[in-house]
């Protein structure tokens, strides 16, 4: 529809008839090496972009006059093939456009164990996308009052603190405390760029109290002598002194 170019064409064709490599089970073993009758292989560096150019029809139907945009006022939040649907009542009418928009209309397949309705004014309610959780905390300022927190997920967080231990594991006992300062800064000021929108000051105290527990093990391993930070100096300050960056 909106393709002409052959050769375009014909280099999306090939991403798409790509074959999937796989490590063997066992040992030693050959690789398995599969083709997917339909869709693009998973993890594939095209399949965000071609999920966009194909999802935009989509979010034009959905933002048309006759679409959900207007008659339900409601808002599409979406990240490649990941998206989100606010609206103030969610009935069958709004459900069901969408259902046949994109399973019927489009042909894909909804995955329903990923997929609810959540009404985030019951107490426990919450919604998790893109690394965040949103959900309502009563306010300090008390009177019944709650507020929207958006904050990292507590998966995002797991994932970070693994991702941690990783950068200063056994194997990055040779690499001279510089670099992995500098890796390590690296990394968190990334990680907290994204994640600085709300309120994620809890999740980056944890984050910011592993980092400084993975750097102490990294510290003491690198010589048969316990390290210990400079007398009367401690280790939040001796990370600090020698470069290390917290969130």
């Amino acid at each position: 529809m909106r393709i002409a170019d052959r050769s375009v064409l014909k280099l999306i064709r090939m991403w798409l008839e790509a074959p999937v490599v796989e490590a063997s089970d066992t040992r030693g073993g050959a690789p398995k090496i599969s083709r997917s009758g339909k869709g693009t292989p998973q993890g594939g560096v095209i399949s965000p972009l071609l999920a966009n150019l194909y999802l935009h029809w989509f979010d034009q139907v959905f933002h048309r006059a006759t679409g959900p945009a207007r008659w339900a006022k409601a808002k599409l939040v979406r990240y490649a093939d990941d998206f989100v649907v606010l609206a103030r009542y969610v009935g069958p009418k709004l459900s069901g456009f969408i259902e046949r928009k994109l399973e019927s209309w489009m042909g894909l397949e909804i995955n329903r164990e990923k997929t609810r309705v959540i009404d985030l004014t019951q107490k426990g309610a919450n919604l998790d996308f893109l690394g965040f959780t949103f959900h309502y905390e009563p306010s300090s300022f008390g009177q019944g009052r709650r507020y929207l927190r958006v904050e990292p997920s507590k998966q995002a967080v797991k994932r970070e603190r693994a991702k941690l231990h990783e950068l200063t594991s056994g194997s990055a006992r040779s690499t001279p405390i510089p670099t992995l300062l500098a890796d390590l800064n690296r990394h968190l000021k990334g990680w907290g760029s994204y994640f600085r929108f709300g309120y994620p000051r809890r999740a980056f105290d944890k984050v910011n109290e592993h980092v400084q527990v993975c750097l102490r093990q990294n510290l003491r391993r690198r010589s048969q002598r316990p390290f210990r930070p400079p007398e009367g100096i401690t280790d939040y300050a001796n990370f600090q002194r020698l470069g290390l960056k917290l969130l």
